[in-house]
């Protein structure tokens, strides 16, 4: 009796695409919002790279120094073998440039912050930035963008001041901002000094609990909470925000986003176009059918999942707007790390769209096995490889384990032509290699995936092979 499996069936070789760029299941009907104008007066892109280009200049000058001496194979390795900016390599900066250490170590920061220059381990190396300095008016705004958005790391934190209440300050720091982009001009700093005692206040409000005993024991039942339980916040005083409010100021004027004159302040152009940025991404989000920028990262990526590729990205950058970076990439990656593959692919989209600030821990989670293959793509394409060759950096365990995670995606939110279509982009010429492959990577949706696939394949033959691996995966047979 002859047998139907095939032998043989040969599948055809296509390159593999995120699951993201994947056209969604459901035509998107979202009406097109026309672009927004900066408000009036705000200079021309080339006008504010230029600006950029300007106040970046000495950081671009020791990027540049740095993408010389520091490189591959080159003398300048420091004495304790590291590629850092280590005394040595401050000291032979600041004599090749004419610079004072302080001066060289200042702008070394300002260079990493801005993204021109990206240290690994312990070697450091040229950013993306930088290559196209010259010639990509966009990639120095972002460079500027990213300054702006580190803006509290650009100068010391005030030694005498509670760690919670210089976190207090930088939280309430973009309402502050968006007031003095809303005033169009300068603004006392006591009245800023106002606006921030009302938000810090805010903030604490936000945090009431009830006041409890230590070690006492809760009564049982628990009673109900009304708002007379609810301790109210202490009032933020001016005497102990002064000092911060100030330290905050000069923070921003640092990096170019304000200017501090006569007890005022005011925004610079490329402060005001920073700040409009950040409101307009703020607004989009709000006005999205989801509302993603109250939601969490699952539910916002959940939110996303019908969006055509752009629109994701749009999204992706409203909600990243409204929180800061480590908080947004720790949420990212919790969702990545839950049973829903779609919400693995999805995180690891908008983990790009966060950019350089998400490397360091993208490259921690190399070795955790579901996200592997996600952070080496993701690694691979902020190394600059092209996204349709990235593929190649995965070995091919890697690379069936991610095909099988898609397939689960698939099979969970898809529908069965489009994991039909999926099989074709498998890497094995074969279904028997194919099945062989899969079944040895291990992964936990193994079998969940061979059956939905098997039921979905209008081939009854290969149905039933796919039908009879899955049955083997189950059992541990061979």
């Amino acid at each position: 009796m002859t047998s139907r499996i095939p032998r043989d069936s040969r599948l055809r070789l296509v390159r593999p695409r995120p699951l993201a760029a994947a056209p969604s299941a459901v035509n998107e009907r979202r009406p097109r919002r026309p672009a927004p104008r900066p408000p009036e007066g705000t200079p021309a892109p080339a006008e504010l790279a230029r600006m950029a280009r300007s106040g970046l200049a000495a950081a671009a000058r020791v990027a540049r120094w740095a993408d010389n001496a520091l490189g591959p194979g080159r003398d300048a390795a420091t004495t304790d073998g590291k590629a850092t900016l280590s005394e040595a390599t401050a000291e032979r900066a600041a004599s090749d440039l004419g610079l004072t250490i302080e001066r060289i170590r200042a702008d070394w920061d300002t260079a990493r912050l801005a993204g021109l220059v990206e240290v690994h381990g312990d070697s450091a190396r040229p950013g993306w930035r930088l290559r196209a300095w010259d010639r990509d008016d966009s990639a120095v705004l972002r460079g500027w963008v990213a300054l702006f958005d580190a803006w509290s790391l650009s100068s010391p934190e005030p030694g005498d001041q509670e760690p919670g209440a210089v976190a207090e300050v930088v939280s309430a720091m973009p309402q502050v901002l968006s007031f003095l982009q809303l005033s169009a001009g300068p603004v006392p700093v006591e009245q800023l000094l106002d606006l921030l005692r009302q938000r810090v206040t805010e903030l604490r409000t936000e945090r009431c609990e009830v006041p409890y005993s230590a070690g006492s024991e809760p009564a049982t039942p628990l009673a109900p909470v009304t708002p007379a339980d609810v301790e109210p916040a202490e009032p933020a005083q001016d005497a102990e925000l002064a000092p911060l409010l100030d330290w905050a100021l000069h923070a921003l004027a640092s990096v170019g986003a304000l200017t501090c004159d006569d007890a005022q302040a005011t925004l610079t152009p490329l402060g005001n176009w920073a700040v409009w940025v950040k409101l307009e991404q703020i607004c989009v989000a709000a006005q999205s059918p989801a509302g993603n920028i109250e939601q969490s990262a699952e539910a916002m990526l959940r939110g996303c999942a019908q969006l055509r590729p752009n629109a994701a990205r749009a999204e992706y950058r409203a909600w990243l707007a409204a929180r800061t970076v480590g908080s947004a990439v720790h949420e990212l990656l919790l969702a990545a790390r839950g049973d829903d593959a779609l919400l693995r692919g999805l995180a690891f989209e908008a983990l790009r769209v966060v950019g350089a600030p998400a490397e360091p821990v993208v490259r921690a989670v190399v070795d955790e096995p579901a996200l592997r293959p996600y952070a080496l793509l993701w690694l691979a394409e902020h190394d600059g490889v092209d996204p349709e060759d990235a593929h190649e950096v995965l070995t091919r365990e890697e690379a069936t384990w991610l095909w099988v995670d898609t397939a689960a995606a698939v099979a969970d939110h898809g529908e069965a032509p489009m994991l039909v279509r999926h099989l074709e982009s498998a890497l094995q010429p074969t279904v028997p290699a194919l099945l062989t492959e899969v079944r040895a990577v291990g992964h936990p949706r193994t079998v969940q995936v061979l059956v939905a696939l098997a039921a979905a394949h209008p081939d009854p033959a290969l149905a039933k092979a796919v039908r009879r691996a899955a049955f083997q995966v189950h059992t541990g047979g061979s």
